[in-house]
């Protein structure tokens, strides 16, 4: 096969299209052949050699693909060779051939190309855990997504705003913010022109928001908390902008009940993910299938451009997901 490996860590230079053995899937594990890969901020950190893949991973960066079963391995039984799918993995997904468990495959969506499903699985299966179940959002209820044109916001938007809530978004340009609002946001607030604390407050009356999704961190802590509402949730799943958080009021948690919980996806168990899958099959999939809701594809680049797309993903001009296609 033809994959990307980091050849030390560093600049987009040093990702390189090397020639290396097709992986052989073991028991329950499928071998798919990749149409599609899709780059994401994860891989930016392993390349530059602050995020290892965890222990048993592929070296290869990549986190999702899409593509159609070449192999299944021993005891699988929900897939066959050539069915079309996309699947979350742990690493290897840079390359034409991808092991992955087969519990974290799902099937490509009706009326989907094969390359775009590559920017569904690592969005979607974060959205859903971190919003729906850790953050318990709910039809009717408030929720503020920061990076709202980044992949997880894209999805977040359109996700929420299906299942009922009303969906406010932060965006780094007008021109940002207005795609977030064609996404479903009721508004999309500017972070660079106006004080998104604010502004959620003048939108809610002064209630706040009932659920916060931050991948930003550091100093936007403090002022998460004091943009929602009682019993409001904040739910963590980066630090863009520093791992140490602002000074937090701790008698404001108490007073308005409030909630601070995050998550990680790459490191839990086959187990846990394929139970984020089954949820995703029974309460997303219909939405893809019906065209409800749909990754939203900035560019594609050919494998081999590996390097050019995280450049393209590190200037952070783009709006939705980057795509690798290996043809």
């Amino acid at each position: 096969m033809i994959c990307v490996e980091i050849s030390r860590p560093g600049g987009p230079d040093v990702l390189v299209p090397v020639e290396r053995p097709d992986p052989v899937p073991g028991p329950d594990e499928v071998l798919i052949r990749v149409a599609g890969a899709g780059v994401n901020r994860p891989d930016v950190l392993q390349r530059n050699g602050t995020y290892p893949p965890p222990a048993g991973a592929s070296d290869i960066p990549g986190l999702e693909v899409s593509g159609t079963i070449a192999a299944v391995g021993p005891g699988v039984r929900q897939w066959k060779v050539a069915d079309a799918v996309c699947a979350l993995v742990a690493g290897g997904g840079y390359a034409t051939m991808c092991v992955a468990p087969a519990r974290q495959c799902l099937p490509v969506p009706i009326g989907l190309d094969l390359v775009s499903a590559a920017a569904i699985p690592e969005t979607f299966f974060t959205v859903w855990t971190n919003v729906f179940e850790r953050g318990r959002l709910r039809a009717g209820e408030t929720a503020l997504f920061h990076g709202g044109t980044s992949g997880i916001g894209t999805t977040a938007i359109q996700l929420a705003a299906a299942r009922g809530a009303t969906v406010l978004a932060t965006a780094g340009s007008d021109e940002k913010c207005r795609a977030c609002e064609d996404l479903g946001a009721k508004q999309a607030i500017n972070y660079r022109t106006a004080d998104f604390v604010e502004a959620v407050k003048e939108l809610t009356g002064g209630k706040g928001v009932d659920l916060i999704l931050d991948m930003v961190g550091g100093s936007y802590v403090g002022r998460n908390l004091k943009a929602l509402a009682t019993d409001g949730r904040l739910v963590l799943i980066g630090f863009m902008s520093g791992e140490s958080a602002s000074p937090v009021d701790f008698r404001g948690i108490l007073a308005r009940r409030l909630t601070i919980t995050g998550s990680t996806l790459r490191p839990r168990t086959v187990s846990e993910k394929g139970q984020i899958a089954d949820a995703l099959r029974t309460e997303v999939w219909p939405l893809l299938d019906r065209g409800v809701v749909k990754p939203v594809v900035y560019r594609v680049f050919p494998l081999a451009r590996a390097a050019d797309a995280h450049r393209t993903m590190e200037s952070s001009e783009h709006i939705g997901k980057i795509v690798l296609a290996t043809e």
